[in-house]
């Protein structure tokens, strides 16, 4: 009983360094920008970039969205991104883990100007805006 303790505890130490050792050694850098609702709003403004919706299944849109591409199926859509690889894309989905995916996908690709709207549609829809449903 005592080294199955044991072994939990070293299991569980490492996990959490794990969680908590800086990204210096990985291979994989993030090279895209986590952009907070207030920043995006402030973005939507003056809207200057493809908005992309990610998030599968469909569940609504932020208004203005340029393109629907479910995030695990970004390399398949080459076609309807920019040809440009310094375009300025956004991407988003309901809360945010999709769309971090989907970011990172983008940058593979070799994209050099993405965003990622955290808090999605759901920071969206608390900042008191509406979603809209194209899909009606």
């Amino acid at each position: 009983m005592m080294v199955r303790f044991r072994i939990i505890s070293i299991l569980l130490t490492l996990s959490l360094a794990g969680m908590l050792i800086p990204d210096v050694w990985s291979d994989t850098k993030v090279k895209y920008q986590n952009v907070d609702v207030d920043q995006f709003l402030a973005m939507m403004d003056n809207k200057d970039f493809v908005l992309i919706n990610v998030h599968i299944p469909y569940q609504g849109e932020i208004p203005q969205t340029d393109l629907l591409i479910p995030f695990n199926m970004i390399d398949q859509h080459r076609n309807e991104l920019p040809k440009d690889k310094d375009a300025k894309m956004f991407v988003y989905c309901m809360t945010g883990p999709m769309g971090y995916i989907a970011a990172e996908k983008l940058v593979n690709m070799g994209y050099t100007n993405v965003f990622h709207f955290e808090g999605g549609m759901k920071a969206w829809a608390r900042s008191g805006r509406q979603l809209v449903n194209r899909k009606k």
